[in-house]
């Protein structure tokens, strides 16, 4: 699904030159759980949001399903990413003014599903993370964990291929965050391909493999759990 060459990315300022990712190759399969862990300022988010196309890397290549996509224009990665990529976040990134129902519906209304099937995906999604019930409040009306679960409702209502979750129990108790950890894994079990920054050595081990970051370098990759296509 995803291979990485050499990809190296660069933030320049008017007097400093930072490297954020340094020669990362890096290949994921379809259908695996990759957890990506290291210190703090290890280029941990940003790989994430060069895989998931929000942000372009200063050079090296990155094949999407076999798609050498490193120079697609803005435009072109939004098209890939809104259709075959979804994401959550450490700090939710809900819409306190749109409801929890308003909220999942976001996405589908970006790929312009009609009004009976934003409803029937919407609804589907907010049963499978058990918070149809709350469909009508709004996020600062719910606990973090409910509202991590509308992000993670939010991420899949359009059945993407790729999830990319950057530290999505950081902002939770360790009740809530295994709470996320058994959505993350239902999701997986279902097929989807799951990548995850994290902090926390026992929410990596619920990866396939978990891949060491240190200084923008990939420092080691052990395999966790066999991997079966």
């Amino acid at each position: 699904m995803i291979k990485t060459e050499d990809l190296t990315k660069i933030y320049t300022t008017e007097d400093v030159e930072t490297t954020a990712l340094n020669n990362i190759s890096l290949e994921i399969k379809e259908g695996e759980y990759v957890a990506i862990m290291g210190p703090s300022g290890c280029g941990k988010s940003t790989l994430l949001n060069v895989l998931g196309m929000i942000d372009k890397a200063s050079s090296g290549k990155y094949y999407f399903f076999e798609e050498e996509i490193s120079n697609y224009s803005e435009r072109q990665r939004a098209s890939l990413r809104k259709s075959n990529i979804g994401f959550v976040f450490q700090s939710f990134n809900l819409i306190d003014e749109l409801t929890v129902y308003e909220n999942v519906e976001l996405p589908l209304l970006y790929l312009g599903y009609s009004s009976s099937e934003r409803k029937e995906r919407v609804n589907e999604a907010l049963e499978q993370m058990a918070i149809i019930a709350r469909k009508s409040h709004f996020p600062q009306q719910l606990s973090g964990g409910q509202q991590q679960r509308v992000a993670v409702a939010r991420a899949v209502v359009a059945k993407p291929k790729l999830i990319l979750a950057d530290e999505p129990t950081g902002n939770l108790d360790s009740a809530h965050g295994e709470e996320v950890m058994k959505l993350m894994q239902d999701l997986h079990e279902a097929g989807t391909t799951i990548v995850m920054v994290t902090h926390s050595p026992a929410y990596a081990e619920h990866a396939h493999r978990i891949v060491h970051l240190f200084d923008g370098h990939v420092v080691s990759e052990n395999i966790h759990k066999e991997f079966k296509i």
